[in-house]
């Protein structure tokens, strides 16, 4: 009875032992299962994270870029106003000096007599065509003829010569012009539509922005026929020319000399009118 007894206590025991070493072999196996799923979580809120912040950045990004492409276009708005006023500007420009260009060429030049230079209005820009070549007027600078030495009238061969550039100053034909107008300098330097030559030669390279080109034949035309009825005209156009060269100082000293020594012309007239605007201008 007694041996039965205990071998029913060992056998009790021997479960007890098994099931206790069971457990203490479970519980290092179920730390770290619940080791591995905190750090999967961990690292998916750490890629959530990444991704989140990734997102915002991107969206920053573009919020920047809409604002750069509002600005850009703002800025492709005004530059085709900008765009429009001086097409038109152009268009009007070029609609006067033909005008002019017509009623000098009945007026005098088919008559032998060289046409009466005229300043645009004041304040019109020169028009951006194509600009004329470049080559300096010294290149076209004849022996100095005096002032009043020229023959009192042009011959055929003259005319015709100065005709020939006239023709391609009113066609829109700069280029052709102004080589027409320095081949008969040279030619004929001391032609009576010489001072003529000049000052159509420099509105040539004025009116394609030529500015220092011009500048030197409207000097030659002021220097070498301080008679001429052109000086006054060839003198305001220095002034026009130093204005678009952005040398103000230059440009209100001349336009001053041109109202102080051509008093009651229409040049000197242009040229107070010029000055206002510069004025206006530099105070606001």
């Amino acid at each position: 009875m007694k041996k039965t007894l205990a071998t029913s206590i060992m056998a009790r025991l021997g479960v007890a032992g098994a099931i206790a070493s069971a457990t203490l072999f479970a519980l290092p196996a179920a730390a770290q299962d619940t080791r591995l799923s905190l750090a999967d979580r961990v690292s998916r809120l750490e890629q959530q994270s990444q991704q989140q912040a990734g997102t915002t950045s991107l969206v920053n990004q573009v919020n920047d870029l809409q604002q750069q492409l509002a600005q850009l276009q703002g800025q492709i708005e005004e530059l085709q106003h900008q765009n429009q006023q001086l097409q038109d500007s152009q268009k009007a420009q070029y609609a006067d000096l033909d005008s002019r260009l017509g009623r000098i060429e009945k007026g005098g030049a088919s008559q032998g007599q060289a046409p009466a230079a005229q300043a645009p209005a004041p304040g019109s820009s020169a028009p951006s065509a194509a600009p004329a070549a470049a080559q300096p007027a010294s290149a076209a600078t004849p022996a100095q003829a005096p002032a009043g030495a020229a023959p009192a009238h042009a011959d055929a061969d003259q005319q015709a010569a100065y005709d020939a550039a006239f023709k391609s100053l009113r066609a829109g034909d700069y280029v052709s012009a102004s080589r027409g107008f320095r081949d008969f300098l040279v030619k004929y330097p001391d032609s009576p539509l010489a001072p003529n030559a000049y000052y159509w030669l420099g509105e040539s390279y004025y009116v394609t922005m030529n500015y220092p080109v011009a500048i030197e034949a409207f000097q030659r035309l002021v220097k070498q026929y301080p008679q001429s009825d052109k000086v006054s005209d060839g003198l305001l156009k220095v002034g026009y020319c130093q204005i678009e060269l952005k040398q103000q100082d230059a440009a209100v000293a001349t336009l001053k000399q041109v109202t102080a020594k051509y008093p009651g012309t229409k040049a000197a007239g242009l040229a107070q009118e010029r000055l206002r605007r510069l004025q206006r201008q530099t105070a606001n």
